[in-house]
C-alpha cells in the first residue's frame, strides 16, 4: 500500500461524505448563501469543494506512481475505478436532486464502464489502453460541468448564462465521442479476445 494507492483510496473515501453533504436536508441551519438572485445552501458548497479536492488527488497519484516508479496492480485497478465511482455518484445525486437529466448521466456512467471493461479486456491479452487525448478531455469538462451544476452556474449566474446545461451537455457529447475513439482504435482487442 504505497502513497499514490493512499491518495486513490481516500478519493473513494471522499465519496460517502460527498454525497452526505449534497444530499442530507441541511435547509434549518444554516442559512444559504444569498447575493442577489444566487443561492447556495452550504452544504452544497461543501459538497462542491469536497468533489474538486477528490477530482483534483486524480492526476496527482498518477503523477506520483509514474514519477516514482510506485506503479502497482493495485493502483490500475482501484484508479480507474476510484473516477468511475466518484463520477457515477455526483451525477445520480445530482439527478435526484433536479439538476442534471437522467439520460446524461445514463450516458456518461454508461461510457465509464464499457471503456472500463474494455480496458479489462486489453489486460487479459497482457496489454495497456492508455488514455486518449479526447479521454483526459472530457475528463475536464466533466468536472467542470458538475461543479457548476454543484455551485448552481456561479458565476455565470449573474450574468444569466446557463454555463452549466452548455457544459453538461458538452460533457456528454465529448463522452460519446470519446467513448466511440476508444472502441474504435482497440478494435482488434475485441476481435482477437472474439477469436
Amino acid at each position: 500500500m504505497n502513497l499514490p494507492n493512499r491518495i486513490t483510496l481516500a478519493r473513494i473515501c471522499l465519496i460517502p461524505i460527498m454525497m452526505f453533504f449534497l444530499l442530507v436536508d441541511f435547509s434549518f441551519y444554516p442559512e444559504p448563501i444569498h447575493w442577489g438572485s444566487f443561492q447556495l445552501s452550504i452544504n452544497h458548497l461543501i459538497a462542491a469543494v469536497i468533489f474538486l479536492l477528490a477530482a483534483s488527488t486524480d492526476g496527482i497519484d498518477g503523477y506520483i506512481a509514474r514519477k516514482y516508479n510506485m506503479v502497482t496492480n493495485l493502483g490500475k485497478l482501484l484508479d480507474p475505478l476510484a473516477d468511475k465511482l466518484l463520477v457515477s455518484a455526483v451525477l445520480i445525486s445530482l439527478v435526484e436532486l433536479g439538476r442534471c437529466d437522467s439520460w446524461i448521466a445514463i450516458v456518461i456512467i454508461s461510457r465509464e464502464f464499457a471503456v472500463t471493461g474494455l480496458r479489462q479486456v486489453a489486460l487479459l491479452e497482457g496489454k495497456v489502453v492508455a488514455a486518449s487525448k479526447w479521454g483526459k478531455i472530457k475528463t475536464v469538462i466533466q468536472i467542470v460541468a458538475i461543479s457548476l451544476l454543484l455551485l448552481n452556474n456561479f458565476p455565470f449566474q449573474f450574468v444569466s448564462i446557463p454555463v452549466d446545461d452548455i457544459a453538461i451537455w458538452a460533457a456528454a457529447i465529448i463522452t460519446i465521442y470519446s467513448g466511440i475513439d476508444y472502441f474504435v482504435k482497440n478494435k482488434d482487442l475485441l476481435q482477437l479476445h472474439n477469436a
